[in-house]
């Protein structure tokens, strides 16, 4: 009996733990637009880069250093990410986990591209960073941790069977991007020869137009899933 009891305790703590792990901070809950911003801004700021990437380097000569518009958007991209890291960890109070990741990839990978002078670390920046999310999640419930609810814990709460789903369904989608990302551009850099500012546009606008509407639709493909694993809050003051 006092085995049992033991064990009830012991697996108790453990799921309060778990509840604990998966609960969002105050912060989280009040600034879900400045989340928002922050993870979008820096991809903006690339796009803006490339496209105006001559225009910047003739009023700001500095730039020129950097190379060509891909380079230049890139370097402001590095800078843009840099800071909106910093203003996570200010207003939030941490670092969150994905914009974290990949924002380390972006520094490595676009030192790399511009100190080379060389385009193809850059755009396979995108790959890496997908292929990377999709290991870690697929790998995490493969030793039985949906990691998602560590990532999405501020806008859902749902059941162990939900987040266990919703992460199995993110894994594979992180693949489908690494994927998708290798066929344009590598397919642009192709169809352009030797072409190498219109491959280069062709692919920034996938980026940031044809990555974005295809995550976001994926996102509300999977509310089905999520309204039905929510987990109802208790009423607040006993309504």
């Amino acid at each position: 009996m006092n085995d049992k009891n033991k064990f009830d305790d012991n697996e108790s703590a453990a799921m309060t733990s778990s509840d604990n792990d998966l609960t969002p901070s105050a912060a989280d809950r009040h600034h879900p637009m400045l989340k928002l911003v922050l993870e979008l801004g820096p991809l903006l700021v690339f796009f803006f880069g490339n496209l105006r990437g001559e225009w910047l380097v003739q009023h700001f000569p500095q730039l020129a250093a950097l190379g060509g518009p891909l380079f230049v958007a890139t370097g402001l991209f590095m800078a843009a990410t840099v800071i909106s890291l910093i203003v996570s960890k200010v207003m939030l109070g941490h670092l969150p986990l994905m914009p974290f990741v990949s924002g380390i990839v972006v520094l490595v990978f676009g030192a790399l591209g511009i100190y080379l002078q060389n385009e193809t670390f850059i755009k396979m920046k995108p790959t890496i960073v997908n292929a990377l999310f999709g290991v870690a999640l697929l790998g995490g419930l493969a030793f039985g941790k949906s990691l998602l609810g560590y990532v999405f814990n501020a806008a859902f709460q749902l059941d162990a069977e939900g987040w266990r789903k919703l992460t199995l369904r993110w894994g594979i989608f992180f693949f489908v991007l690494a994927v998708l990302n290798e066929v344009v551009w590598r397919g642009s850099n192709w169809y352009y020869l030797p072409d190498v500012k219109a491959a280069d546009n062709l692919w920034v606008n996938f980026k940031v137009w044809g990555t974005m509407p295809i995550t976001i639709l994926f996102t509300l493909s999977q509310m089905p899933l999520i309204m039905k694993h929510t987990i109802k809050q208790p009423a607040e003051n006993g309504k």
